[in-house]
């Protein structure tokens, strides 16, 4: 599986679910069950790359303005729905957060941002397919996310950081 088959999957089961993150979950695990072993393993793989990737400073704080607030567990569950929404919004939002203001229009806190069973699709499917857990394919997490912390709570700072997302989603 290369980077070309890991985003059709994304966009295929997203779409199948019309958008709906806990259906997307259900159908990328239909999809990978179809799958061999060793494709669920580099799917799993390129998941946790794109997971890792998107563990910035800047990203937290632009789910911090869309969530209204955001713990390190509500962080990691964006993550996964940021990696469900597709290589063009992943992509934009991961060299700027801001740019979700554009991406995501229609973004609503109440249904959007947070997609925990999408970052175990591949540990489910690889354990219907081998009966054993997935091997693991990410190497250590990092200890913190990069870039500069800064105050999430500071209004001045995030909207002076993210413009775009405070006129939408500001206090």
């Amino acid at each position: 599986m290369d980077e070309t088959d890991f985003w059709q999957l994304i966009d295929e089961t997203r779409d199948a679910a019309d958008g709906d993150p806990d259906e997307q979950a259900d159908a990328l695990v239909e999809r990978l069950v179809q799958l061999t072993p060793d494709d669920v393993v580099d799917f799993a793989r390129l998941f946790e790359a794109r997971f890792q990737r998107a563990y910035t400073v800047e990203l937290w704080g632009a789910a911090h303005l869309l969530l209204g607030g955001a713990s390190e567990d509500s962080f990691d569950y964006f993550r996964c729905w940021l990696i469900g929404q597709g290589r063009e919004v992943f992509e934009g939002t991961a060299h700027q957060p801001d740019a979700l203001a554009e991406l995501v229009p229609d973004f609503d806190e109440e249904e959007d941002g947070e997609a925990e069973d999408l970052g175990y699709a591949a540990d489910e499917a690889y354990e219907q397919l081998t009966g054993l857990p997935l091997p693991d394919v990410g190497g250590t997490p990092p200890r913190a996310p990069a870039g500069v912390p800064f105050d999430f709570t500071d209004a001045d700072q995030l909207a002076k950081r993210y413009p775009q997302l405070w006129e939408l989603f500001g206090e």
